[in-house]
C-alpha cells in the first residue's frame, strides 16, 4: 500500500518555533514529526510514500532524502500556495496507482500500532475511506465525526459551532481512501479563506452514498498546531528507544 502525507502548511499557531523550521521537522522524543508517521506507515506495510511540501519544503526534503533509511521509497510534490488539503491530495495523485493509499497530516502524531489496525479494518470492510478518530473532550475543535454502532460515518462537520455537536469524536487526520476520493476532492467549493478541504469531500462521499468508516484510535493521538500542544507531545508520546 502507498501513502500520502499532507505536509505543506506553514504552522501559524506555532510562533517563532516554525520561522526557520517547517513544522512536520519539529522534534517530538528526539525525531521529527514526520519521522514518526513514516515509522507508523512503515509498520502498515506501506512501501512508498508522496509528500506534500510547500512551506520550507526543501528543508524536509534534504532531512528525509529518497526515504531508504526508513524503509521506504520517497517522492516529493510541491504545493507553493496553500490551497488546503483537498488541493494537496490532487496535486499527489498523479504519483498514486489506483488503489486504496493511507492518507496522513504532517502534523499528527498517533500511537504506531493505529496504523496496521487501521489497515486491518480496511481490509476487512473494503470502502470508498476508513478514518481514524479520537475522542476528545471539545468537538469544536475540530472536524466532528458521526458514526454509528457499526462505524459507518453519518457526517463530517468541521469546526461546528460551541454548543452544537453531540459527539466526542474528532478526525484523527490519519485515514485509508479508495481513489473515489479525488472525484470528490475536486468537487469541493472553496472556503471563505480561499482553501478546499478534505473534510468537505468526505462530506460529498457520504451525501452520495458512499461508505465511509471511523476506527476509533487507541493510545496516544495529538494535533500539533500549537507550542503548548508540542510541548505535551514531547512528555507523552511513547519512548522511541
Amino acid at each position: 500500500m502507498n501513502a500520502v502525507i499532507l505536509a505543506a502548511g506553514r504552522g501559524k499557531r506555532m510562533g517563532a518555533l516554525t520561522r526557520t523550521c517547517p513544522k512536520p521537522l519539529l522534534p517530538v522524543r528526539g525525531r521529527p514529526i514526520v519521522v514518526h508517521i513514516l515509522w507508523g506507515l512503515v509498520r502498515a506495510g506501506v512501501k512508498r510514500a508522496t509528500l506534500v511540501v510547500g512551506y520550507l519544503g526543501e528543508q524536509i526534503q534534504r532531512a528525509l532524502g529518497n526515504g531508504q533509511q526508513f524503509g521506504l521509497q520517497l517522492e516529493y510534490v510541491w504545493q507553493p500556495t496553500p490551497l488546503g488539503t483537498a488541493d494537496a491530495l490532487l496535486l499527489a495523485r498523479s504519483t498514486l496507482p489506483c488503489e486504496p493509499f493511507f492518507l496522513s497530516w504532517g502534523d499528527v502524531l498517533v500511537a504506531p500500532e493505529n496504523y496496521p489496525h487501521l489497515r486491518s479494518a480496511f481490509e476487512e470492510k473494503p470502502a470508498a475511506a476508513w478514518i481514524g478518530v479520537n475522542e476528545v473532550d471539545d468537538p469544536c475543535a475540530g472536524a466532528a465525526v458521526y458514526f454509528d454502532a457499526t462505524g459507518r460515518v453519518s457526517r463530517i462537520v468541521e469546526k461546528p459551532k460551541p454548543g452544537t455537536s453531540n459527539t466526542r469524536w474528532n478526525n484523527a487526520g490519519v485515514g485509508i481512501y479508495a481513489p473515489v476520493v479525488f472525484d470528490y476532492a475536486s468537487k469541493v467549493s472553496v472556503s471563505e479563506r480561499g482553501e478546499r478541504e478534505l473534510p468537505q469531500a468526505l462530506d460529498l462521499m457520504i451525501a452520495a452514498g458512499q461508505k465511509v468508516y471511523a476506527l476509533p484510535f487507541s493510545g496516544f493521538w495529538s494535533d500539533l498546531g500549537t507550542p503548548e500542544a508540542l510541548a505535551w507531545a514531547e512528555k507523552h508520546y511513547p519512548s522511541t528507544e
